[in-house]
């Protein structure tokens, strides 16, 4: 495995992912194979389904089985220190968040080195950053993030298209790197913390409001 920036970043957010997806298990008080499940879909759902489409077989993690290991070795590491980390009240939006960033870069990036138009490279940056998580929270029970007011996919889109927008100006790849992860974490971050949302067709009732 080449170690660069891009392969670094990578790998950082496959650490992410696990994580956030042994943490989402655990609270779901899943057992042991379920968590290594949630965690092992969480960190590859995205990266696979990306390779499918645009006919990049085997995927990513089949050809190069230092990620089924690295995730092995996260989920253990998450359980044997699950308290600590549940310690951390935001600990699973804060991994979640970064696995976002982090992957809207790798997906953004494999469609331009397929030639593929920048707006299909955008799409595959948030497929790659928002898609582990669909499946996570599928599989948990729970309707996808992706799927609420809460602004997730927009967060990556907008990363994506700095990423593309950089991309063209020459920028140097490093730097595109940094700046669209950090790009999209800081808008994830910022979302949250003021309670930012993008608007609803639906009115909350009042008796649903009673209920809660």
């Amino acid at each position: 495995m080449e170690l660069s920036l891009f392969t670094i970043l990578d790998v950082l957010g496959t650490i992410a992912f696990a994580i956030s997806g042994a943490l989402s298990a655990m609270n779901r008080r899943l057992d042991l194979f379920g968590i290594f499940i949630i965690a092992f879909v969480t960190a590859i759902g995205g990266g696979t389904i990306r390779d499918i489409l645009i006919g990049s077989t085997p995927v990513m993690w089949m050809e190069n089985i230092v990620y089924i290991y690295l995730i092995g070795v996260v989920t253990i590491l998450a359980i044997i220190f699950r308290n600590k980390l549940n310690y951390l009240k935001k600990s699973l939006f804060l991994f979640d968040t970064i696995g976002l960033g982090v992957f809207t870069i790798t997906g953004v990036e494999t469609g331009i080195q397929n030639d593929l138009d920048p707006i299909v490279s955008v799409a595959l940056g948030a497929m790659t950053g928002t898609f582990g998580g669909v499946i996570r929270d599928i599989l948990c029970n729970e309707i996808p993030v992706i799927f609420r007011k809460e602004i997730y996919a927009t967060a990556c889109l907008i990363g994506a298209l700095a990423y593309v927008t950089m991309y063209d100006m020459g920028i140097d790849a490093d730097i595109i790197y940094v700046v669209t992860s950090l790009t999209v974490i800081s808008i994830r971050l910022i979302v949250v913390k003021y309670h930012i949302t993008l608007p609803s067709f639906y009115p909350t009732s009042p008796r649903s409001s009673k209920i809660r």
